[in-house]
């Protein structure tokens, strides 16, 4: 299919530095597109020609409305838009998807970000499970901060497991909030990244902002507050059902975590796992998997996390086939020990 597209100035932005924006359109929907005076003219896939179509629709009403967008934006909606066809520019970037932190904005990068987003928006407890990289922890304390921020709740809590520790915990210096606190570096990372400085530390002083680890948990009630529990896949399943059971009135609750990244003594049960199997059928309950095509890090990261996720499948498969062949030998070769 082939069409011409008119385009007025404004929409010239939309190509991006050096015309990258459409080279990278080009590359993700696999059209060609000519810039011809006030025409853009698109030949491929007929649903692909006609996402390029809404793209520059939609870029010129939001243009129209004083919107200026960065050409990171652009690309990762071209990307949303490629894996549904019925997204449009102001689903990806509107404001209801588009987290103000401050004067911060934060945009999802992928059509899972979009969807954890909005899942988080409107459900009270959201799990999200994927690998590292895809923006599960960041794009949960940006919402957390928002909601703090707009006094929809009276506190943030965040937590995590720190099985890493272990047995070491005694043989470190300090407290034992001294002691986990490495543990938790990655939320302080996300807080400050979003918050300055002076902001966090007195909201951590005032405890409007509490990082614990979660056996810090036990007996609470956690009213008003937005919690996080993260590297949920570390949690045994009596620690997951204890921190879901915490969870009070006007409470938001995201749990996340990467089922392929497991810690936990051998022999021990991840709680996310069973929470994923046993709470699947909750309608209140949001489930968001993500996979290698959410990784925000560097590129390298996704084709790390690919390469993994083959060679496990490959073992799998390689465990399945020696089972199948040399199961039954092995089994008649028990039978012939007994007699």
């Amino acid at each position: 299919m082939k069409k011409t597209i008119p385009i007025g100035e404004d929409v010239a932005d939309l190509f991006g530095t050096h015309d990258s924006n459409i080279k990278y359109l080009e590359t993700t929907l696999g059209v060609e597109v000519f810039l011809e005076e006030q025409d853009l003219t698109v030949e491929g896939d007929d649903a692909h020609v006609a996402i390029v179509e809404k793209l520059v629709q939609d870029y010129a009403a939001l243009r129209a409305n004083g919107v200026r967008l960065s050409d990171q934006d652009l690309k990762s909606t071209i990307r949303i838009m490629s894996e549904d066809h019925t997204v449009t520019l102001g689903d990806v970037l509107g404001p209801s998807t588009r987290v103000m932190v401050g004067n911060r904005q934060i945009a999802p990068k992928t059509l899972n970000q979009k969807l954890y987003i909005d899942a988080i928006a409107s459900h009270d407890m959201v799990f999200g499970i994927g690998p590292a990289g895809t923006g599960k922890t960041y794009l949960a304390v940006s919402m957390a901060v928002r909601e703090l921020l707009a006094k929809k709740v009276n506190r943030i809590v965040l937590t995590r497991p720190a099985v890493e520790a272990g047995e070491r915990l005694g043989f470190l210096p300090g407290t034992l909030e001294e002691k986990v606190d490495p543990y938790l570096r990655p939320l302080y990372d996300a807080l400050y990244d979003m918050l300055d400085q002076e902001r966090v530390e007195r909201f951590l002083e005032r405890r409007t902002i509490e990082i614990a680890p979660i056996a810090f948990m036990r007996g609470r009630t956690l009213n008003d507050a937005f919690v996080i529990l993260d590297e949920a896949q570390n949690t045994t399943s009596e620690q997951m059902k204890m921190f879901l059971t915490r969870i009070g009135y006007s409470s938001k609750a995201v749990i996340n975590g990467d089922v392929t990244q497991i810690d936990l003594p051998f022999g021990k049960r991840s709680g996310l796992i069973d929470a994923r199997e046993i709470l699947s059928g909750i309608d209140e309950i949001r489930f968001v998997t993500f996979n290698e095509r959410d990784v925000v890090r560097h590129r390298l990261v996704a084709r790390i996390v690919e390469a993994y996720q083959r060679s496990a499948a490959a073992a799998e498969t390689q465990a399945s086939l020696q089972f199948r062949t040399e199961g039954p030998r092995l089994a008649a070769s028990g039978e012939d020990g007994a007699n």
